[in-house]
């Protein structure tokens, strides 16, 4: 058995664009002036009300939440009027294939909600690569380590036998608490020395160099 558990967005997925408009529109509902869009980067791969709380810290929760509420209306919108684009990062999905082929199980562990992570691994054709699936909605925000134990449970594996991957410290850090290994990945939110001070064993420049270092 071996489990490699992935981050999505960031990690597979380049969905910068859809969360930085929702994320103004939250910030705009209460005539607020929205963070950079690069603090908007960095908060990705927690959840939604952990988000929130990092970008505006001093407001009370009542505010925190309403915002979250105008968030993802924003974002559904988007998505119903066909303006949120996911992509895979190029080779990501030729690395998903062929550990699948190689006999790895393969998991997702994300601060997306299950109707978002859905709708993101079907509109790029590899839902069915993933035999566990873990977000937002049942587990508390990264870097609790609640998100791969329940993967580990459904793959029925053991954490000496896992990876996580993703590109926050978020993800480093959960790792690291659930006593899996984390490899970094430099192509999304976070600085790979971030990544490594975090815990990340590695940090690969290229899809192709993620697979190399999982199969050698």
């Amino acid at each position: 058995m071996k489990l490699a558990v992935f981050d999505c967005d960031g990690t597979l997925v380049d969905g910068q664009a859809p969360i930085c408009e929702a994320m103004e529109a939250a910030f705009a509902a209460f005539a607020l002036d929205a963070p950079s869009r690069g603090e908007i980067r960095r908060a990705v791969g927690l959840s939604l009300p952990q988000a929130i709380r990092s970008l505006l810290p001093g407001a009370d929760s009542e505010r925190q939440n309403a915002m979250a509420e105008v968030y993802k209306l924003s974002f559904r919108t988007a998505r119903e009027q066909g303006r949120v684009a996911q992509p895979l990062f190029p080779g990501v999905e030729d690395v998903l294939r062929a550990l699948h082929g190689a006999g790895w199980t393969l998991g997702v562990a994300t601060g997306m909600s299950d109707r978002g992570l859905g709708f993101c691994l079907e509109a790029n054709g590899i839902a069915d690569l993933f035999v566990t699936r873990q977000t937002a909605d049942r587990h508390p925000s990264k870097p609790h380590p609640a998100m791969l134990e329940e993967a580990l449970c459904d793959a029925g594996a053991q954490s000496g036998q896992a990876v996580m991957i993703g590109d926050t410290v978020y993800d480093m850090r959960m790792a690291a608490s659930a006593s899996v290994r984390g490899i970094g990945v430099d192509w999304g939110y976070h600085h790979p020395r971030e990544l490594l001070e975090a815990g990340a064993e590695v940090v690969v420049e290229s899809p192709a160099q993620l697979l190399e270092h999982l199969l050698k």
